[in-house]
């Protein structure tokens, strides 16, 4: 029996010609990370083992953006634990505000998760990475204080759920986000459980970098170890001239063993919105009805990249978003924001009403620069919207693509792109 993706990559990790569901492995780690709000508890729980050094310096990436720019004094504290960490221990990835973006933007921008790679965050959405054909999964902060001392990591070897998105005729404004929210409200936020999703088929070869990496990095959403695609040209020519280290292409055998494969046709999916409050609650756009909304988020390490914010400049360029909306745009990286001034895409928010804010993960988890009111309605590129993510209890939170979102505040309530052209 031949082995999957994700297997040989955690046999190559762990030592081993081969592993099988199941088994519980020790693996070699080739990038820890962690955020403003899971590393000051890995950074207490290392503080306890007693070691040195860490082990490998320049295998960890500290990134502060959840609460960045600090709204308060506690958020301000707890970048302050991170900073003094990494100088104490001259840890070679750790980015600033004015340096920096959201992580599961900025670390593939930079180079540092390869194809190959075996990468835990203490972060649920490290599964990001996925897309670059690496071996990543989200861990608590006493995994990472472990992995950060010895760079390893206990892992359970999960099953395989293979999903294949045939055909690439794509109906307008279709992309990788509608995909991923298709395929969580066919199986369900725990469709996945602990098991790998493995993303191919015409539709998958057809997405961008930037697509794959919005559909792995909501793979935990169906609650997935991991999501992962195949590494193939596109792969290629995105890792090249970034890779800060070596990096090696696996793929499935022919004879791999799945626990289920699922077909989808990709043709017949419209543009999604996830009704609140779970991800599988998603429906087509042509069956939304009439919501009224009060914010429009695009953004976040699901939808914050140049690819995202493109496809919302199209739709917004030469209109005005409903005066009663507040539309928010927050590019992922310092990069990204950079390239969007270039390419005028910055004006066109500008011009249409939207405000725009250095890279953070803010709003997304009900941290600032978009925190929802009783009663409020929100369409929103994020990733998730259980009840009170994005700040009241009983507010609401509807998840689309950008194009969706972008709509959405011109028309003042959910709508496609369709109806504004």
């Amino acid at each position: 029996m031949g082995m999957t993706i994700t297997e040989k990559i955690l046999a190559a990790h762990c030592g081993r010609d081969r592993v099988a569901p199941g088994e519980l492995i020790k693996a070699r780690v080739d990038l820890a990370l962690a955020n403003d709000i899971t590393a000051p508890i890995a950074i207490a729980e290392f503080n306890k083992i007693g070691v040195a050094r860490v082990f490998d310096r320049d295998r960890i990436a500290l990134i502060p953006d959840h609460f960045t720019p600090n709204k308060d004094i506690r958020s301000a504290e707890q970048a302050q634990i991170m900073r003094q960490f990494a100088r104490r221990y001259q840890i070679t990835h750790y980015y600033e505000i004015g340096r920096m973006g959201i992580e599961h933007c900025l670390l593939p921008q930079e180079g540092l998760t390869l194809p190959g790679d075996l990468i835990i965050g203490a972060d649920s959405h490290t599964c990001t990475y996925g897309a670059l054909g690496a071996f990543a999964t989200g861990v608590g902060s006493t995994d990472l204080a472990a992995a950060m001392a010895t760079g390893e990591v206990w892992l359970r070897v999960p099953e395989t759920v293979k999903v294949v998105f045939k055909g690439a005729n794509w109906q307008p404004w279709v992309g990788g986000k509608d995909l991923i929210l298709y395929l969580i409200g066919r199986i369900g936020v725990d469709g996945a459980l602990y098991q790998a999703l493995e993303f191919t088929g015409e539709a998958v070869a057809a997405l961008s970098l930037e697509g794959r990496l919005t559909m792995a990095n909501m793979a935990i959403e169906a609650g997935a170890k991991n999501g992962i695609f195949t590494p193939d040209e596109k792969t290629r020519s995105y890792v090249e001239g970034r890779a800060k280290r070596p990096y090696k292409f696996y793929e499935s055998d022919k004879n791999a063993r799945y626990s289920r494969v699922l077909e989808l046709d990709s043709g017949a999916i419209e543009p999604q919105v996830a009704f609140p409050h779970l991800p599988e609650n998603a429906r087509p756009i042509s069956e939304v009805g009439t919501v009224q909304i009060d914010q429009a988020v695009i953004g976040s390490c699901t939808n914050g990249r140049i690819e995202d914010l493109r496809e919302a400049a199209a739709v917004l360029k030469g209109k005005k978003i409903d005066p009663r909306v507040r539309l928010i745009v927050i590019p992922g990286t310092q990069e990204i924001y950079r390239q969007a001034l270039t390419e005028g895409l910055i004006e066109i928010f500008i011009e249409a009403g939207a405000a725009v804010s250095t890279p953070t993960c803010g709003p997304c988890l009900g941290g600032h620069m978009g925190v929802l009111a009783g009663g409020e309605k929100a369409v929103s590129t994020t990733n998730r919207n259980f009840a009170g993510r994005m700040g009241h209890p009983e507010s609401e939170i509807y998840l689309s693509g950008p194009a969706v979102a972008a709509a959405s505040a011109i028309l003042g309530r959910l709508g496609g792109p369709g109806e504004v052209e």
